[in-house]
């Protein structure tokens, strides 16, 4: 296999799409079916969020290849517009982070996109973006107001359902959904498998300095996750970090940390079906293994390949894992063989909101049937 830098292949578009994907995992609030976050973790979330894409222009990437601003305009002035584009209102900006109007174009390739703040534009509106975390206190407005027939109404979430509050109402509210579940009507998942060009087709894994690592912040003794590692670790070392741990990582050790990692624990918070989130993408982007708990490794290989990841249900106890780890540590040909898919595919990371509202944008362009949710809490909360 020939061989190049690995920062050199990847590091152009992992700059842009990483950072806001792990501090917006690390920093959110945790909402269970009897907790609302709180403002001031709100704050915190949006906050880090936009110091992460400020940093961004630093680092020598085109314009139009940064598509988050923070100021409060809306549409770029020189954008052109269309009698027959397709207005996309947002209802609010999630965590309060305003999208570059040309984003869909310069980043999708999908044109004729508007994309506004300003509720004045409501009535001429084809498509009304609500981002779940934001309209829990709107719900009985919104019930209140009218709907023109040409106008779909979105719902977009990306938490999974015990992260999710659940809100009374919802049914019959809305007629898109945008989310990670397959079965959602514009589904985008956090991250995704590509087939990369001809010319690209080079990798070299990055050098190791550690055996297993976790970078994890929302430590709950009850959840899976924790009661794994806490077996797990018996048995081998592990290089925890994150403030569960008061070793917090910066975003400019992020990376270097999870690429020196040969396996990466990928553990989710909860489990339901599509969900996996950047805990899995990230380590496949940067060069390591990830070691996953979630869902079946049958949903996993729906959406990765078979031979990248090691799913913790393959062993019969955190001590077996321990032990396929170590000698997969000791025969570095074998751990070579999980990074063979790397000669015709990468990882990608999507740009939360940015992309579920262009996606959204395209669908209502393309199908223009009538269409309500009537049972959204009964297919996403069962």
């Amino acid at each position: 296999m020939k061989t190049k830098p690995f920062h050199c292949l990847l590091l152009p578009v992992l700059l842009l799409f990483c950072f806001g994907g792990v501090f917006y995992t690390y920093y959110k609030p945790i909402i269970s079916n009897a907790q609302v976050s709180t403002e001031e973790c709100l704050n915190i979330v949006r906050n880090t969020f936009i110091q992460t894409i400020n940093q961004t222009s630093n680092l020598n990437i085109p314009l139009n290849q940064q598509p988050l601003v923070t100021k409060p305009a809306v549409m770029e002035e020189n954008q052109e517009h269309h009698a027959n584009d397709i207005i996309m209102l947002m209802w609010s900006w999630p965590f309060g982070v305003v999208f570059n109007g040309t984003a869909c174009s310069s980043q999708f390739g999908i044109k004729g996109c508007q994309i506004t703040d300003d509720r004045s534009q409501y009535d001429e509106a084809h498509g009304v973006m609500f981002h779940h975390r934001d309209i829990s206190g709107e719900l009985t407005n919104l019930h209140n107001m009218p709907r023109h027939p040409h106008q779909k109404w979105v719902w977009l979430n990306m938490e999974s359902p015990s992260n999710a509050q659940k809100l009374p109402g919802l049914d019959g509210l809305f007629n898109l959904t945008s989310n990670y579940r397959r079965d959602s009507d514009v589904w985008v998942p956090v991250g995704k498998i590509v087939e990369i060009p001809e010319k690209d087709k080079t990798f070299e894994i990055p050098p190791k300095d550690k055996l297993v690592c976790w970078i994890v912040s929302n430590w709950n003794p009850n959840f899976e996750r924790v009661k794994y590692f806490n077996e797990l670790s018996k048995h081998i070392k592990i290089e925890a970090y994150g403030s569960a741990f008061n070793r917090r990582i910066n975003k400019e050790d992020y990376i270097k940390t999870v690429t020196g990692c040969k396996f990466y624990l990928g553990f989710e918070n909860s489990v339901h079906k599509d969900y996996f989130t950047e805990k899995v993408f990230k380590p496949l982007m940067f060069g390591t293994v990830p070691v996953v708990l979630g869902t079946s490794r049958e949903n996993y290989e729906q959406f990765i390949p078979a031979d990248s990841f090691i799913h913790v249900d393959d062993f019969k106890s955190p001590q077996e894992l321990a032990e396929h780890l170590t000698f997969l540590d000791k025969n570095p040909k074998v751990y070579e063989q999980y990074f063979n898919w790397r000669r015709h595919f990468i990882a990608t990371h999507s740009v939360f909101a940015i992309e579920q509202t262009c996606r959204s944008c395209e669908y209502i362009r393309n199908y223009k049937g009538y269409r309500v949710f009537k049972d959204l809490t009964k297919w996403y909360w069962g």
